[in-house]
């Protein structure tokens, strides 16, 4: 409990953790503001860049292949994000300059499995270019995209928004009020006052899909040396992470909804991940396990013939 004259911004009041100043904004330049979203977001892309790149240097692989694909991929899943959160929610720029509104970033606007997509699809595309197969850099790259989402999610912690609606569970999160970003109607109706404060109590989102995040990381790391077949980590991901984000998603008052239909484009496209992945791994599954080649594992068995 924060003393009586403390109003923290962010309170996980059963956990007796509390944030006085939770600023969205980190500094400014010159009058230009750098938001902590953003420098999350570099970080993680930086990170996973790094991970990426020591796991390539360990298997053998060409490291400056991983650099090249570090600078389409920035392009193509900016593309990615971009595109798929104006797309389903194009009642708010319809009607303004398409470039502009597509480039008008600073007040959000970007959503994840439209950075997945893109991420893939520079994958393909440097596969074709510098002749690796798809397979191996989705192996050594899956769990690079894993922690960079893990630090991006922090974003919404720090712009107070990717919450979920009301719970008093372990890790309940009361957001001060006049720092919340859209508040619904039903959040608002069950609003706390403590020490003079108004708050909303909510599934801290963020959180529960950070921490999936960074297990599921972990397990694919040790894993990944016993992969049954070239390629495994892609659609293991896409049946982990489409499942965790569908329930997740499904705790979510900001949901991107699909068109008219009234389901959140987010689960929707869980489902179809989650298919795509079954479907893949049942296929390969059922040919027998496949040799992964030698320069591209880590295991000890592989380095022992290597001596």
């Amino acid at each position: 409990m924060p003393p009586d004259n403390v109003q923290p911004e962010i309170w996980f009041h059963n956990l007796g953790i509390y944030f006085e100043n939770v600023p969205r904004v980190a500094f400014d330049i010159f009058g230009f503001e750098v938001f902590w979203y953003a420098i999350l977001i570099v970080s993680g892309i930086i990170t996973a860049y790094c991970m990426a790149v020591v796991y390539a240097g360990r298997s053998g692989q060409d490291k400056t292949v991983y650099t090249d694909l570090l600078i389409l991929g920035i392009v193509t899943s900016f593309i990615g994000l971009r595109t798929y959160y104006m797309i389903f929610s194009w009642d708010n720029y319809r009607g303004q300059p398409l470039l502009r509104a597509f480039f008008n970033v600073r007040e959000g606007g970007l959503a994840i499995y439209g950075g997945i997509i893109g991420a893939i699809l520079a994958g393909i595309i440097m596969s074709k270019v510098k002749r690796v197969p798809f397979t191996t850099l989705a192996d050594t790259c899956i769990p690079s995209i894993l922690v960079g989402q893990v630090i991006g999610r922090f974003g919404n912690f720090f712009n107070k928004e990717g919450f979920g609606g009301f719970t008093d569970n372990m890790f309940a999160m009361r957001i001060r009020a006049d720092a919340a970003r859209h508040i619904p109607s039903e959040l608002w109706a069950q609003r706390v006052i403590v020490n003079g404060a108004v708050y909303i109590q909510v599934h801290p989102t963020f959180l529960y899909e950070a921490m999936f995040n960074f297990v599921f990381m972990i397990i694919l790391i040790i894993y990944r040396p016993y992969r049954r077949f070239p390629g495994e980590l892609l659609p293991l991901y896409m049946v982990g992470y489409g499942t965790a984000r569908f329930f997740i998603e499904g705790l979510r008052t900001d949901q991107l909804l699909f068109f008219d239909t009234g389901y959140a484009a987010s689960q929707i496209v869980s489902v179809v991940f989650v298919a795509i992945g079954l479907l893949w791994l049942i296929i390969a599954y059922s040919r027998g396990r496949r040799p992964v080649p030698a320069k591209y594992s880590t295991t000890k068995r592989s380095a022992a013939k290597k001596r």
